[in-house]
């Protein structure tokens, strides 16, 4: 039953007006009245309406001024009108004008009841979908990604340039470094906010499955197809689809898929009759691309096509001063899942954390901070909480001379060892330390072996 929900009733006639106030007191509704549209207008700007249920013809104000303006006071205000028979026509004109629907009378009571709890259901739902929208762009939001080192901020300011424009875009990164989040930031900061985002992983499904999965089947296209299907790229018109695990799309498909980023249209599986669509292309691979290209595993046509701009997602051991802020996120986040006031990290699991090498990436220390707080009897997580594997890891130390080795001296091996890895590339010497380019160049500038 409804419970409270506020309706305007405007009728200049008090017959009619009485009766429906008590048809729908009996319905549990706040109920507002008013003798016409002057009067209504006042009581609709001094409280917050829900529905308003207006006869047509009225002195002074009627109902089509009325409507025209409570839509300017409120695009999404709810308004059905009443009207005889001989009115039909101007009722239409008032739902081409935003009116919700129309009632002619003489009226049935249950029909005042279900066109007013139908409207009202809509409006709620309506209210829901705004509210979710809200809090998906509120999780999407640049700042609410976790993550302050400096080859993070370089994806920031890549996302934050990328998400206002339409072309094309790849992700790179090894498995769980958080490209669909990246993704789904870049649609949520986007114009196309408002319009679907469609993921699809690509490495999951069979060839066949795929093409009908993204390009929608016709009824009888094979058996099994009872109906015709809509595919993703027509699911996301007008806003983003996420192509996961790109690397893995056949051969095959990849002839049809050139065609359809081309073409901005697709054939359904079965038919013959193009389907245009409107869509942002985001696709993600943790292979190597060029290199699958160079081996003939990959068109190149089609890997041009989506690698107009290329964001990197660097691994988490890459970033390891990003370990702290992401361990303290998701523990805040399954202390509040598993019901307890709060959960902290001991010292010794801490360094453990940054000290391991996370071959799975964010999804991999999201998963085992969640199985240490489910775990921990109280709220401090432990190092016996943490998976044996990781909390079996130790540091690492190359040579036994090293032990007696002064902290600096250390680093200054250990910054050495770096750069001969990577052929003197200080940039990239920067981001396997994990430290600012100008803080390694400060290092360099204390050490005689190496200089410029």
């Amino acid at each position: 039953m409804p419970s409270g929900e506020r309706i305007l009733v405007v009728e200049d006639e008090e017959l009619m007006r009485e009766l429906l106030s008590r048809i729908l007191v009996r319905e549990n509704y706040s109920l507002f009245k008013a003798s016409n549209g002057k009067e209504a207008l006042k009581l609709f700007q001094d409280n917050p309406i829900d529905l308003i249920l207006t006869d047509l013809k009225m002195e002074e104000m009627d109902g089509l001024e009325l409507l025209t303006h409570v839509r300017a006071l409120d695009p999404e205000a709810v308004v059905i009108m009443m009207t005889a028979y001989a009115s039909v026509e101007t009722a239409v004109e008032a739902m081409r004008r935003g009116a919700y629907d129309y009632i002619t009378k003489p009226f049935i009571n249950d029909e005042i009841r279900v066109v007013l709890r139908r409207a009202l259901d809509q409006r709620h739902l309506s209210r829901e979908n705004r509210y979710l929208k809200r809090e998906l762009r509120e999780r999407y939001r640049f700042d609410n990604i976790v993550g302050k080192s400096e080859a993070m901020e370089k994806v920031y300011r890549m996302v934050e340039k990328v998400a206002s424009i339409s072309s094309n875009l790849l992700l790179t990164g090894e498995t769980g470094t958080g490209k669909e989040l990246i993704a789904r930031a870049i649609h949520y900061n986007s114009e196309r906010a408002e319009r679907p985002f469609v993921a699809v992983n690509c490495g999951a499904l069979t060839e066949s499955l795929l093409e009908s999965e993204l390009f929608g089947h016709v009824r009888g296209a094979f058996t099994g197809a009872i109906a015709s299907k809509e595919g993703f790229f027509h699911k996301a018109n007008g806003g983003t689809l996420f192509l996961d695990e790109l690397s893995e799309v056949s051969p095959g498909l990849q002839v049809k898929l050139l065609r359809a980023v081309q073409e901005r249209e697709v054939i359904p599986v079965g038919g013959r009759d193009p389907l245009k669509f409107d869509v942002r292309l985001l696709a993600a691979t943790n292979k190597d691309l060029e290199e699958a290209v160079k081996r003939g595993g990959f068109r190149e046509d089609l890997f041009y096509r989506l690698n107009v701009i290329t964001i990197h997602l660097p691994p988490l051991r890459q970033r390891k001063e990003d370990i702290p802020l992401l361990a303290n996120f998701f523990l805040e986040k399954y202390a509040r899942r598993f019901g307890k006031l709060s959960a902290k990290i001991s010292t010794d699991a801490r360094r453990v954390l940054v000290n391991y090498d996370w071959p799975g990436n964010v999804r991999e220390l999201e998963n085992a901070l969640e199985r240490a707080v489910a775990l921990s009897e109280g709220d401090t997580v432990d190092t016996s909480d943490l998976p044996e594997k990781i909390a079996s890891a130790k540091i690492q130390i190359q040579d036994v001379d090293e032990v007696e080795m002064t902290l600096d001296a250390l680093e200054e091996q250990h910054i050495k060892k770096v750069l001969h890895k990577v052929a003197g590339d200080k940039p990239r010497a920067a981001q396997i330390l994990g430290i600012n380019l100008s803080t390694l160049y400060r290092k360099l500038d204390r050490y005689d072996w190496y200089k410029g």
